[in-house]
């Protein structure tokens, strides 16, 4: 009985495979550094909206999507970054652009303590108890704390210091910048060591811990880079928004329409959180004058979704034309490979 053959791509297909998406890459952030030169106002506020949608469901699909970890909580991280760059801005006097990473730093710390509750949960009582931080969060923030603004919340009256173009153009790039650390932190984090970790708790966490793999470690580093990235993106969208609430900076919308996101774009790849972000404002524009009655569809779509086409819409275009943007799969080198006898 003949052994199964083992077809090896030549080295010189595997090299021009991987230059051809790098190249497009290189272009397409070439084209968005220069945005604020020859784009329109309108465009350059919808494409940092985009950037920071991207980071967002980037950071929960590496949860969800890689670790298993259903969050319903990230929220709480975006309120806290935006009421991080509140303080850091209006009173300790820091540049409010440098609060961003500042405010990263915060989320992690408060991300820290969580995760030692939150990791001795497990599936629904993991989200349920994410949500439950989030609103407990948001209610003490809303509560007569005068310091924080109530439920009246606080302006970030510093950034008046900038022209609105400078404010803008800063904005943009430092959005830019959250985007770019999101999605290749997350490319990066696949290609090592955590990255084959994630893997296996995804498909056993009790097998993946029987050979070894510090499963508690590895979920607690996802957490706290997915709580770094809502936090700096709490920070940025509020330097956009200037007034920052607490009903609005915790409002389980961020949650909502990330999720949905990855839902539609394809959880578990890198490439989908991209192209259901672009999906999402495609169908929010269709949708501004329901309303009310646009989570609903939002809803019924992310159910036929799961339902018929559980990969995402990203699984369905690789299902009739394989394409990859970012390759986290490994090669084994040439000489790991068997020879194949010739007849």
């Amino acid at each position: 009985m003949r052994e199964p053959e083992i077809i090896t791509p030549p080295p010189s297909a595997r090299q021009s495979s991987t230059l051809l998406p790098m190249a497009l890459l290189a272009i397409i952030l070439i084209a968005l550094v220069t945005v604020p030169f020859w784009a329109s106002g309108y465009t350059q506020r919808s494409i940092l909206e985009f950037f920071y949608f991207v980071a967002l469901a980037q950071a929960w699909n590496l949860m969800a999507g890689y670790a298993g970890m259903m969050s319903i909580g990230q929220q709480a991280f975006v309120g806290i970054g935006a009421y991080g760059l509140v303080v850091m801005a209006e009173d300790l006097g820091i540049n409010p652009f440098l609060t961003v990473p500042l405010a990263a730093c915060l989320a992690v710390l408060v991300a820290l303590p969580a995760s030692w509750l939150l990791f001795r949960l497990k599936g629904a009582y993991f989200a349920v108890a994410t949500w439950v931080i989030a609103e407990t969060i948001r209610l003490v923030v809303n509560a007569n704390i005068d310091w924080l603004g109530g439920g009246r919340g606080r302006t970030v009256r510093s950034l008046g210091q900038f022209d609105r173009h400078l404010r803008e153009d800063l904005g943009y790039w430092v959005g830019l910048a959250i985007a770019f650390v999101a999605v290749f932190g997350v490319f990066f984090l696949l290609r090592s060591k955590i990255g084959l970790a994630l893997q296996a708790i995804r498909d056993t966490e009790n097998g993946a811990r029987s050979v070894g793999v510090k499963t508690t470690r590895t979920k607690r580093i996802v957490y706290l880079f997915a709580a770094a990235i809502a936090g700096a993106t709490g920070a940025l969208i509020y330097i956009v928004q200037i007034n920052v609430r607490p009903d609005a900076a915790f409002s389980i919308n961020w949650a909502a329409y990330v999720i949905f996101i990855v839902v539609i774009g394809g959880i578990g790849t890198i490439e989908g959180p991209i192209l259901g972000t672009l999906v999402f404002f495609f169908l929010r524009d269709m949708l501004a004058d329901l309303e009310a009655w646009s989570m609903l569809i939002f809803g019924l779509i992310a159910i036929v979704m799961m339902l018929f086409a559980p990969k995402g819409l990203w699984g369905l275009l690789k299902a009739h034309r394989p394409v990859q943007m970012f390759r986290t799969a490994r090669h084994l080198p040439d000489r790991f490979h068997p020879k194949q006898e010739t007849k």
